[in-house]
Parts: C-alpha cells; sequence; structure tokens
C-alpha cells in the first residue's frame, strides 16, 4: 500500500515528470538529429560499408533484459514484495554495467576491423552515436546507483515520493533501452 505525501499529484503530471519527459524529448532530437546527419553523409559518398560486430546485436538483449529487470523491481514495489523489489534492483544495476562493458567491447570489436573514430565518416559516427548512448547509460547507472541507495538503507515504505522518484528512474531507463534498439535497427538497416 503506497502512503500520502503532502501534495497530491493524482490529477496533475509531477514537476519532476515533466522535466523529464522534456529531457528525454531533447535526448530524442539529439538522436534523430545525429541519425538525420548520418544518412545525408552517407548520401554524399565517400562511405565505407562494414557489418557491425555481433556484440552491438547481443548487448541489445543486455538492456532489454535490464529494462525487465527494473520494471520487476517496481512491480515488487507496489505490490510490497521487499525482496524482489531490492533483488531486482540490483539485476537492472548489474546488467546495466554489463550493456557499457559491451558496449566498450564493441568499439574493440571495431578497432580490430580497422574501422576508427577518426577514419572514415562511417566509422565516426558509429562511435559519436553508441558514444553518446552509452553517456546516456551512465546517467541512468547513477540513478540507479541512487535507487539502490534508497532501497537498501531506508526503511522499505512505499510512499507517492518514492513511488514519483521510482517511476523517473523506470521511464528514464526505459526510454535509454529502446533509444538503443531504435539506433540498432537504423544503423543494421543502412
Amino acid at each position: 500500500m503506497i502512503h500520502r505525501d503532502r501534495i497530491d499529484y493524482r490529477n496533475k503530471i509531477h514537476p519532476h515528470k515533466l522535466a523529464l519527459w522534456v529531457a528525454l524529448g531533447s535526448i530524442l532530437m539529439m538522436f534523430v538529429a545525429l541519425t538525420s546527419a548520418y544518412v545525408v553523409k552517407r548520401a554524399a559518398g565517400n562511405w565505407l560499408d562494414f557489418e557491425l560486430p555481433q556484440i552491438f546485436y547481443y548487448n541489445t538483449f543486455v538492456i532489454l533484459l535490464s529494462s525487465v529487470f527494473l520494471q520487476m523491481s517496481y512491480k515488487g514495489f507496489l505490490k510490497g514484495k521487499e525482496n524482489i523489489y531490492k533483488y531486482m534492483l540490483v539485476a537492472a544495476f548489474v546488467t546495466g554495467l554489463a550493456f557499457v562493458v559491451l558496449q566498450y567491447k564493441g568499439w574493440t570489436a571495431l578497432h580490430q576491423i580497422g574501422i576508427e573514430l577518426s577514419g572514415n565518416p562511417s566509422g565516426s559516427f558509429i562511435y559519436v552515436i553508441s558514444g553518446f548512448h552509452a553517456l546516456h547509460v551512465l546517467g541512468g547507472i547513477v540513478a540507479l546507483i541512487l535507487a539502490l541507495v534508497f532501497a537498501f538503507k531506508l526503511p522499505y515504505k512505499p510512499t507517492y515520493k518514492r513511488k514519483n522518484r521510482f517511476e523517473l528512474v523506470l521511464h528514464y531507463w526505459h526510454f535509454i533501452g529502446f533509444l538503443w534498439v531504435y539506433l540498432l535497427l537504423f544503423l543494421f538497416t543502412q
């Protein structure tokens, strides 16, 4: 059961959620601009075609799994299942870190096949797009660390304030996960 805090936002959007949605819109616009620039530059010629290393595809599974774990944690939080809430939050964090590690391995695999950041524009775009995404994942990992601190240091008490905090992390993390799916599909189809 969720306890009420002083301000009731049931019929309004919470200011923090509005700020998050504005930020997510800005992030989306940045990636739309990057993918649009990719399309324009590719059409200009001087483009090296290559296959993305397989690790980028495995990485997609990892970030989606992380989203599933975080969703399970949220459900546990809402239903009063403290252990599920905490263990799934840890699982989301660990798989989030695994995504960043695998992203680095993806960049290493690109380097091994001769695709460099400063070489052909096709490789530069892959590094920039995936690098900006990885930075946003790291931002999400910081949010997950804060969520872990709240989960393990504070007594379990699902209030509207804590629910809202959790939902901010949840929405950001899902957005970043699905953004990666979009980016990978975009790069795969180009």
